[in-house]
């Protein structure tokens, strides 16, 4: 399964965010042993980046977050034309558009994300954590 994970799942695992952290560090795991493949865009990089850093204080401290963040998770980059599609999708937040543009594009399986309500009818599937979590463990037991 290839999965795109959003900004919030990443933060959520890395600052320990109740209640979220569960799932997503369990996220976290699953990717660190390969048992899906699982992506961020270059763009969440940047805003992790930027989120990290409040939280940290230290540019050097933050960046080793983020080189151990590309050891989990590749990365995908946003082209031109994913922005231009985000604009005419009929999604209310586009930022997300473009995040679904670029999951279409990449050929991702789905986004796993807490914000689903602003995807409306995206190109690919949307799941909260828990519920990619209970979809990959379903899948994995049969």
């Amino acid at each position: 399964m290839r999965a795109l994970i959003n900004t919030c799942i990443i933060i959520d695992a890395l600052q320990s965010r109740i209640p979220f952290k569960d799932n997503a560090q369990e996220i976290f795991l699953l990717a660190a042993n390969r048992q899906f493949e699982g992506f961020i865009t270059a763009k969440a990089s940047a805003d992790i980046y930027y989120v990290t850093f409040k939280y940290l204080h230290s540019d050097r401290e933050t960046r080793k977050v983020l080189s151990g963040l590309y050891m989990l998770f590749d990365l995908l980059d946003t082209a031109g034309i994913d922005c231009r599609k985000a604009i005419s999708s009929g999604m209310s937040d586009f930022e997300d558009a473009v995040m679904a543009e670029t999951a279409l594009r990449c050929g991702m399986d789905c986004i796993v994300t807490r914000n689903i309500k602003d995807y409306g009818k995206p190109p690919v599937g949307i799941y909260q954590p828990a519920e990619f979590l209970n979809i990959f463990f379903q899948k994995d037991s049969s």
